[in-house]
């Protein structure tokens, strides 16, 4: 299962390196949460077993709303059930009200029962962590953050935020897009076109009204921006002192190459982004329609996990001529969107060759030196430490710490002071980056202390 996250990484390191104190010490406590949660293990929990009545898309969503109350266990207690009244609680209420959208998007619209098409249970988390600035789908459930109140407000607000994590379930249960490079910027672009026809479709706006943002609701008063993502306009988003700016490029000529975030999957998911705002503002009339059927054909059709943009491309020119004809205004209205943003369909079915990144960029540790780890400090006083080499480490914890030991979270948590002179302090020491941080046991999330615990006592479970 792969963690999806709303908050791409570069934006929290951004703000994470940015003089606004309170903002930045978020950002990097989310930074650092999110490495250790992507790459290391799951942790068990309960969850609610689906029900044994048979469903289908008329029965109606199976709904299931729970309260983390600031901490990061999963799934917290539960505070709304189906069919159950609001509550006085926003986050919860808003939860609840999107699962149920996008429930309704995809059985009214495309047939779908669920995420797994079989009358899979929605299931959510509100108030995860302490001012946790994301939200993100964890293969099982949504989990939301109250954002730091003055970069993000609460990630509840945004219903297409909702329906973009939700996707990322149906991808899971369909194509199963790889989380990198090209797939992977696929998997996030589904997901933002989804997001948007849930909001789209509930605000009863047809193409050209639309405002084609993901995120609007998130950013706060007096960030420099209109939300996290533009599908009309990639790059224009945002562009904050603290935030950065938007990176995203709208066509195939400004492909941004990285091996930062799993090789940029926010970042290049611009380019089929502006291929489908072109393509339903051709059409016309509400892009979940024509449009939505098209990408949905494709989602649940014959696709390859490692699909790139042009056999994508050449997926969806299919399905246009499969469903409305060849020559149909649909089929000529999806073959222009990705000439104009230089994308030439690959008809053949095949995967073309994906675009290179620099040498050893998906290698663990390949950037990393050999790292000391320690944990000192207590009324005892006591000093445990560890020399090591991430490759000696399991590989999602290996993952884990190159994230950490190449971000600025550690600094700039290691720049917060603890509330007791006796505060246990963890170590981290390296020459290749160059790093050498003592941060506080009590700024740091509970994930993350529990990766350097078991590196220290050396577990490999």
């Amino acid at each position: 299962m792969t963690r999806c996250s709303i908050v791409p990484p570069h934006v929290l390191a951004a703000l994470a390196r940015s003089d606004d104190a309170r903002p930045a010490l978020v950002a990097a406590r989310t930074l650092a949460l999110d490495a250790s949660l992507r790459h290391g293990r799951t942790t068990a929990r309960t969850l609610p077993s689906p029900s044994a009545v048979p469903m289908t898309p008329a029965d109606g969503p199976q709904r299931t709303v729970h309260d983390a109350g600031g901490t990061e266990q999963l799934p917290g207690a539960v505070v709304r059930a189906e069919g159950q009244p609001p509550t006085s609680d926003p986050a919860v209420d808003e939860a609840y009200d999107g699962l149920g959208l996008t429930w309704e998007l995809w059985a009214r619209e495309y047939g779908r029962d669920s995420l797994d098409g079989a009358g899979m249970p929605l299931l959510a988390t509100v108030h995860y962590a302490q001012d946790y600035d994301n939200a993100f789908w964890d293969g099982t459930q949504m989990v939301f953050g109250d954002g730091d109140g003055e970069i993000f407000t609460r990630f509840t607000a945004s219903l297409d935020v909702i329906g973009h994590e939700l996707a990322h379930g149906v991808t899971e249960h369909t194509a199963a897009l790889v989380y990198r490079d090209q797939s992977g910027a696929l998997n996030e672009h589904v997901s933002d076109v989804f997001g948007v026809l849930v909001k789209q479709r509930h605000l009863g706006q047809t193409a050209d009204r639309a405002d084609w943002l993901i995120g609007a609701e998130l950013l706060a008063d007096g960030v420099q921006g209109q939300a996290l993502r533009s599908m009309a306009a990639p790059g224009t988003a945002y562009d904050d002192p603290r935030m950065g700016r938007d990176p995203q490029p709208g066509h195939m000529d400004d492909f941004v190459r990285t091996r930062d975030d799993n090789g940029g999957v926010h970042i290049n998911s611009g380019i089929p982004n502006k291929a489908f705002h072109l393509v339903a503002t051709t059409i016309g009339g509400p892009a979940w329609q024509a449009p939505g059927l098209i990408w949905c054909d494709v989602l649940t059709g014959q696709i390859a996990p490692d699909c790139d943009f042009a056999t994508f491309a050449g997926l969806t020119l299919a399905a246009a001529r499969a469903r409305y004809g060849d020559g149909s205004p649909e089929a000529m209205a999806v073959a222009g969107a990705w000439q104009q943003v230089g994308v030439a369909p690959d008809e053949g079915g095949a995967p073309s060759a994906e675009i290179d990144v620099p040498a050893g960029a998906g290698r663990v540790g390949a950037a990393t030196g050999p790292l000391r780890l320690s944990r000192s400090g207590g009324v005892a006083g006591l000093t445990r430490a560890r020399e090591l080499v991430l490759d000696e480490l399991p590989e999602p914890d290996a993952r884990a710490f190159r994230a950490l030991v190449e971000g600025p979270q550690l600094p700039r948590l290691a720049a917060e002071e603890p509330s007791r002179p006796d505060a246990l302090r963890y170590g981290v020491q390296c020459e290749r980056p160059e790093l050498d941080v003592q941060v506080a046991e009590t700024v740091l999330p509970h994930a993350t202390r529990s990766l350097f615990e078991r590196t220290l006592r050396g577990e490999r479970r």
